[in-house]
């Protein structure tokens, strides 16, 4: 990406490196990038040098992935020996994603895309197995897809990003433990959208990410933090969502949902409103998902003070209320979320 600033680059860097996966001198850094990311790259393994690491850069070129991706004879989604050895020898991994893996990018069709990164799993077994620590920096998914679909440049959405990294850990650690204490399993939930109210219960996994890879983290399997931070997230029961929820702008892969309408009943969406553009949207997203799949599985609060909407990581906002596992995420901006009767979350206002 061109344009980087530099000074909050280098900022940023170095809170990747010494705040979230805490190097230490001597050990072995691995930089992976794509083009659009080379340039904060070059910082990172600058900052890495500096603070006495050995980095090692490596550089995935988005236009031959997409040829190759296309191309029915080429070899994908495979790891290679090769790759399982350096993850095996690494200790903080930094990566940068390309938009063309993100669900905006039309460069290539799904299942071109699905077929390309079928090594997801093998890489983050082989990651979680060397117990490295690792930061993954969304920005890299910002292409011009996503930024036409929230009618900002490219460069602003990433400026944005960039900045709302140098958020305090401290302060969203503090408020994720607060919040994450209180969503106990077969907790009942509230939450007021407007004149909606969706009830549901949550039970399973509750997760904070508060931006600091630690050895609780890497025990859990979760060494791989997005950059910027900031969210807590629980499951839902499955079959107790029912009621209404009337969402924010929301963005999906096929453009932003405005005040979209939804249903739940026993769990599952069963019908969905909005104007004609959002009807649209609606329709070809869930439509394509099979019933059984329209089910109400996750819900995320937003930690990050930082972090505005229409950024394209909204989940991150503090205050902000995500619900997930349906088709698409749906967000509400200035909801009331209680956990058994007790209020979490105002007006978007944070509680804890």
């Amino acid at each position: 990406m061109s344009g980087l600033d530099l000074e909050v680059g280098k900022k940023v860097a170095r809170k990747v490196l010494e705040e979230t996966l805490h190097v230490k001198s001597g050990e072995n850094v691995t930089v992976e990038t794509w083009n659009n990311g080379l340039q904060f790259a070059r910082i990172v393994v600058r900052e890495a040098r500096r603070l006495g690491c050995i980095p090692l850069m490596i550089f995935e070129d988005e236009k031959a992935f997409v040829e190759s991706a296309k191309d029915p004879k080429s070899t994908k989604g495979v790891m290679g020996k090769h790759e399982y050895a350096l993850l095996a020898e690494t200790d903080a991994y930094v990566f940068i994603p390309s938009p063309v893996l993100g669900v905006y990018s039309r460069k290539l069709k799904p299942e071109e895309r699905d077929a390309s990164v079928q090594y997801n799993r093998s890489w983050y077994e082989a990651a979680e197995k060397a117990k490295l620590r690792g930061a993954r920096l969304s920005f890299g998914y910002v292409g011009p897809e996503l930024a036409t679909f929230v009618g900002k440049s490219l460069k602003s959405i990433v400026d944005h990003q960039m900045k709302a990294s140098l958020v305090e850990f401290e302060q969203i650690k503090e408020t994720g433990s607060k919040i994450a204490s209180v969503l106990s399993d077969d907790s009942e939930i509230s939450l007021l959208s407007d004149d909606c109210r969706l009830e549901f219960n949550i039970k399973g996994e509750v997760s904070v990410d508060d931006g600091v890879v630690d050895e609780r983290d890497i025990e859990e399997g979760y060494n791989m933090h997005y950059f910027p931070p900031g969210h807590v997230a629980k499951q839902v029961e499955g079959g107790t969502a029912n009621g209404k929820i009337r969402l924010s702008d929301s963005l999906t892969r096929l453009g932003v949902v405005r005040r979209a309408l939804l249903t739940f009943k026993d769990g599952k969406l069963v019908n969905w409103e909005g104007r004609d553009d959002d009807k649209r949207i609606l329709d070809k997203l869930l439509n394509n998902t099979d019933e059984s799949g329209r089910l109400l599985s996750n819900v995320t609060i937003g930690l990050n003070p930082f972090v505005k909407s229409g950024y394209g990581i909204d989940r991150m906002s503090a205050g902000m209320i995500g619900v997930y596992g349906f088709g698409f995420s749906g967000f509400v901006k200035s909801g009331n979320l209680t956990v058994n009767g007790k209020s979490v979350v105002e007006g978007g206002k944070l509680l804890a």
